[in-house]
């Protein structure tokens, strides 16, 4: 059944104005999907990926995963920030593990079977600050995948990395995806990976927050950025987005 979303308001107070940070969002992803979501700044993309996680219920509406409500944060949920977020006095493997033992020879099992998906053989006794931000974010991943969530939401998880490197982890989330099948949707500001990763493209504008139009990328994976057909559909995204209009600049109100 997947997820459904229909958020009829979301707002906030600052100072003595009311801010609609979303209105309107219907939205219905299916099991094992991968949607991308993009939009100018403010526009509520950070906002919609924490309702879906549990991490804000104070909004007019409804979120449901296969029939059931979304009510607070659960291990159903996985969710990767833009800052990877480790224990600096933990080792790669013990990050992933987090409160669970690495005793266990089940989680054990799941652990060592995570660090090879995201590429991390080698590295299991290194800690934080041995890592490149590239690594720390595969660790990350490996992280909320093994609580096994049946939705990943990553809010641009490769921001503040340099282009090779988002290039690298973008194939890296892409064979992750492949492997568990996991329903995944991430919010990014970068056309090229909304494109590269998605099935569909969500593309949201502000004042208030909503969804101008959705549109689904019908090409075979593994994609090429350099193909005519990928460059195709990369100018048709771009053609919607730039009829949004720039809202005013909305930084530190966290969405």
């Amino acid at each position: 059944m997947g997820v459904q979303i229909h958020i009829r308001d979301k707002s906030f107070r600052k100072g003595q104005t009311t801010v609609h940070a979303l209105q309107d969002i219907h939205l219905e992803i299916a099991d094992g999907e991968f949607v991308t979501v993009i939009g100018p700044s403010g526009c509520g993309k950070s906002t919609l990926l924490k309702i879906i996680a549990g991490l804000d219920a104070d909004y007019n509406g409804i979120v449901e995963m296969n029939g059931v409500p979304i009510q607070g944060p659960g291990t159903n949920q996985g969710f990767i920030f833009q800052e990877h977020r480790l224990f600096p006095w933990l080792t790669v493997e013990e990050n992933i593990a987090a409160n669970l033992s690495l005793r266990d020879r089940e989680i054990r099992k799941k652990v060592d079977e995570l660090i090879d998906i995201v590429r991390l053989k080698g590295f299991e006794k290194a800690y934080p600050k041995e890592l490149s931000g590239g690594m720390s974010q595969r660790v990350s991943i490996a992280r909320a995948l093994l609580r096994e969530p049946k939705i990943l939401l990553l809010d641009e998880p490769f921001s503040a990395l340099d282009a090779f490197t988002r290039k690298h982890l973008q194939d890296v989330l892409l064979e992750v995806w492949r492997n568990k099948r996991i329903t995944m949707i991430l919010v990014t500001h970068d056309l090229d990976e909304a494109v590269y990763l998605g099935s569909r493209v969500v593309i949201m504008k502000a004042k208030p927050g909503r969804i101008s139009r959705i549109i689904p990328i019908h090409l075979p994976f593994p994609r090429q950025r350099a193909h005519p057909s990928f460059q195709e559909m990369r100018q048709n995204v771009l053609k919607e987005f730039e009829t949004i209009e720039a809202p005013p600049l909305m930084e530190g109100l966290g969405i």
